[in-house]
Order: C-alpha cells, then sequence, then structure tokens
C-alpha cells in the first residue's frame, strides 16, 4: 500500500502532493515499482495535529480522485492496469475518518476500501454507512484524537492485550453492520510510546492468532524508527525496510509505505525466505 498525501501537513514531506501532475506522478511512480494500494489521504493525523475542515479535505480528495478518473478512462494507463488486475475496491483506498467523505467519494468514484484511523469511534456514522455500501474496510487502533492522543499511552493490562480486546470488540460491531470484508491496522505510533510500539510489534503473532483478518502493517518512517536512532523521518528510510522485513516475519500481511520499490523488496527477500521457515516454532 502506497501513501499519497493530498495535503501540506502531513509528517513525511515525501508522501505530500498537491497538484494534479504530482499526484499523477506519484500514482504513475508507485504503480510503475509494483504498488498493490494507492491510499490517498487530505486530512493529517499525525500527533498533535488538528483535522482540516470536511471540505477542505474533499477538496484534497477529489483533486485525487479526478486524477484517478482521468488516468481510468485511459485502457493502457498503469491506473486502468492496476485496477483491472486488482479491481477496484482493492486497489483505491481512502485515508479517512469521515462518513460524509467515505459518501461522497463514494458517489464521485464507485467502490473502494475505507482507512479509517478510528475504527468507526470517531463517526458513529463510518460502520452503518461502510456495512450499507459494502465497502472493504481498515480498522485502526488508537485512544483519543491527534491533539492528545500522546497522552493517552496507559495500557493497564499491556498494550498487546488491550489492543486485541480493542480489535475483538470491533469484530462484533462489523458484524452487527454487516462489514464482512475489513483488515485490522494495530496503529502504531497512535497512543503508544516508543517502547509500546515495539511491544506491539513483537506481539503481532498474538494478534493474528486472535482476529481472523489481515493485518496491516503501518510503521514507515515514524518516530518509533528515527527517535531511537537520533535521526529523521527523511533519513529512516533503511531502518523502515528492516522492520518491514521483521513485521512479514511475525505475521503482517499488508505493508503501508512511503517508498513502495523497498517495500516490495521486503515482500519479495520475504517470499525467498517463508519456504524455510519453521512454521511450528
Amino acid at each position: 500500500m502506497g501513501i499519497i498525501n493530498v495535503n501540506d501537513n502531513s509528517f513525511y514531506r515525501g508522501s505530500r502532493c498537491s497538484t494534479p501532475v504530482e499526484i499523477r506522478q506519484k500514482v504513475e511512480q508507485m504503480i510503475g515499482q509494483q504498488a498493490d494500494i494507492l491510499d490517498f489521504g487530505a486530512c493529517s493525523t499525525r500527533p498533535g495535529s488538528m483535522p482540516v475542515s470536511e471540505e477542505c479535505e474533499w477538496n484534497g480528495i477529489k483533486l485525487a480522485l479526478s486524477v484517478i478518473k482521468d488516468e481510468l478512462k485511459k485502457s493502457d494507463s498503469a491506473c486502468s492496469r492496476l485496477f483491472k488486475r486488482k479491481g477496484q475496491r482493492n486497489a483505491l483506498s481512502i485515508d479517512t475518518f469521515r462518513s460524509s467523505i467515505v459518501k461522497r467519494a463514494y458517489d464521485f468514484i464507485g467502490e473502494f476500501t475505507v482507512n479509517d484511523i478510528s475504527a468507526g469511534e470517531d463517526d458513529p456514522e463510518m460502520l452503518p454507512l461502510a456495512g450499507r455500501l459494502k465497502l472493504p474496510y481498515i480498522a485502526m487502533h488508537k485512544k483519543g484524537s491527534p491533539l492528545d492522543m500522546q497522552q493517552r499511552c496507559d495500557y493497564q493490562r499491556g498494550v498487546v492485550t488491550e489492543v486485541i480486546e480493542y480489535f475483538k470488540n470491533f469484530q462484533a460491531k462489523a458484524q452487527k453492520y454487516g462489514i464482512n470484508e475489513y483488515i485490522i491496522d494495530p496503529g502504531f505510533g497512535f497512543a503508544k510510546t516508543v517502547e509500546q510500539n515495539y511491544q506491539l510489534l513483537a506481539g503481532i503473532g498474538k494478534l493474528k492468532s486472535s482476529i481472523p483478518a489481515p493485518i496491516l502493517i503501518g510503521l514507515s518512517r515514524k518516530s518509533m524508527i528515527w527517535k531511537p536512532l537520533g535521526i529523521t523521518p527523511q533519513e529512516a528510510l533503511c531502518p523502515t525496510a528492516a522492520l518491514n522485513l521483521q513485521a512479514l516475519l511475525l505475521g503482517g500481511d499488508i505493508l503501508r509505505v512511503h517508498d513502495v520499490a523497498e517495500g516490495v523488496e521486503c515482500v519479495k527477500l520475504y517470499n525467498q525466505l517463508y519456504p524455510y521457515l519453521d512454521k511450528d516454532s
């Protein structure tokens, strides 16, 4: 999954696009590097950020979707080939916690995957809408909002245990609202200390055995990587690749990345190693 942010406030500037030309170039680059999913977001949720207005978010999403619609009109475009191979609902993802954005996007372009950092908690209409539209859904764990989540890192029973409980509760909600196709995201960097992020990463196997759903790994260039190393997000490509490969070994299924080529290399090397792993250890 390649990250494309149509805003000026995302923590990693390399993911930001603000014009149709930049979006098209990023889309073509990521597909050329073998991305399976294009994930568009227009509202930064980095720690300490204030959400933009709905109209501001929609303007960014609409801009990105307009580029996609234009590319899909060309039968030989990279975008057309990707969507034909994966299906639009599996190749296109929209990162939003607002049901109104989901509805407007659906009316504008049709099916896609909803990528919701709040697992439906920030908007009570989100899960019912996703269920009615039969959209694939990515549910992420967090506590609080981007403004206060880093003050909500208290896990009395341990971060792995509580994240598993959170997704068991989400399972019941998904069943209630008819969401049959969903992915879970542990939420690295959201209401977790650096140490808790690594505890959670080490516990991916427990999460996988507890929740029967694919696991999305989103740790690309995050502070859990660059803070311990004393570097910046811009310098965190190599250690991101190292942790992404480890996440696959621990049971992760999808890598959400800023750098698609390096993410694909991790997957290829994992696939080389996988036949020789002791699956019972």
